[in-house]
Order: structure tokens, then C-alpha cells, then sequence
């Protein structure tokens, strides 16, 4: 079943659109939610908040994406989880944080909505600029917050030259944020 059938099921109000979407995406929110919480149980608890979060959110909105909207509703639920729980473990999701950190940092003020918007079609442009494996590689681990070990074994590459990959990707980065007048 495409998107945009799944899509209009929602519209419609049809209950088996919750079903293609568990079936269509559900073994990759699933994955992401893991790589965000550790924990297989509390990311089958997120996979059901984000398929209802999915029901009652479309309409009014209408995802042209929805691998991307459903990625997003699984990301901030899982950051929401992490921040209920508090816990002290540092999950790969904060592992890959503290990596960007030194790119964007922390006290990087926005007007939340316009400039997080801006920031991220400024990051989407230099993403197309790079070669697709190395796009790859970054989304991999900032975008779905998979682990370097994961990485390396999905490109065959030894885990030294992932790390060294993401350095100098987090560097170039940086660099085109403050071209750019960003940073």
C-alpha cells in the first residue's frame, strides 16, 4: 500500500490505516525507537503512542512524507520518554547529541519555530551536497541515532574510519553553518 493510501484511509477515518502503517513502518520505528531508548519493551510502548499519535493527528495534518512524519512522531516521543524517566544511563541518542554539540551549541537561541525550520533546510541543502554514502552514514547516526558499531557493519567499514567519517562530516558542518552566518 503506497503513502498517499494510507494517508487517505486516515482522512477517511478507516481503523486499517493504524494497521498499514504498523506493517509498512512499524519494524523501522521500532529500530529507531531503540537506538533512541535501549530498551525493546518501552519502544514497543512508543511504537503504539506514535501510531495513535499518527490517528488522531491526520487530519489536520498532511504528512507529504509520511516515513519522515512517522520518524518524527517516534523521535519526540522517545525524547519525551528519556526526559520522563531521567534516567542516568546515557542512551545512543544522547551519545550522538553530545557529538553535534560541538557543531550546534547548546546555547544556540532560536525563535523555536522559524529558525529550527531554517537550521534544518540549511543542514538538508548541505546534506545534498554530500555523496550519498556519506549522507547515508550521518542521517544513520543523527538523524536515526543508530550506533557507530551499527554503522561500520552496514558499510563495511572498521569503526575507526566511521568515527573519523562523522568527525570530519560534523567539521564540514560546522564550517558551512558559519559560511552561512549561522553559527
Amino acid at each position: 500500500m503506497t503513502d498517499s493510501e494510507i494517508v487517505a484511509l486516515m482522512i477517511s477515518r478507516d481503523a486499517s490505516a493504524v494497521g498499514a502503517v504498523k506493517e509498512k513502518y512499524g519494524s523501522y520505528l521500532l529500530k529507531t525507537a531503540y537506538n533512541i531508548l535501549g530498551d525493546a519493551g518501552e519502544s514497543e510502548e512508543c511504537l503504539d503512542d506514535v501510531l495513535l499519535g499518527a490517528w488522531r493527528s491526520v487530519p489536520p495534518n498532511m504528512p507529504e512524507n509520511l516515513r519522515s512524519y512517522l520518524i518524527m512522531l517516534m523521535r519526540r516521543t522517545c525524547i519525551d520518554r528519556l526526559r520522563k524517566r531521567g534516567r542516568e544511563k546515557r542512551s545512543e541518542y544522547s551519545v550522538s547529541l553530545d557529538e553535534l554539540s560541538e557543531v550546534i551549541p547548546s546555547d544556540f537561541k532560536t525563535e523555536r519555530e522559524v529558525e529550527t525550520r531554517f537550521l534544518g533546510e540549511k543542514i538538508d541543502a548541505w546534506l545534498r551536497e554530500l555523496p550519498p554514502e556519506k549522507r547515508r552514514a550521518f542521517v544513520l547516526r543523527y538523524g536515526l541515532c543508530e550506533p557507530i558499531d551499527g554503522i561500520s557493519e552496514r558499510f563495511g567499514w572498521r569503526t575507526e574510519k566511521t568515527k573519523s567519517l562523522l568527525c570530519r562530516l560534523r567539521r564540514s558542518l560546522k564550517a558551512y553553518l558559519e559560511k552561512e552566518d549561522i553559527l
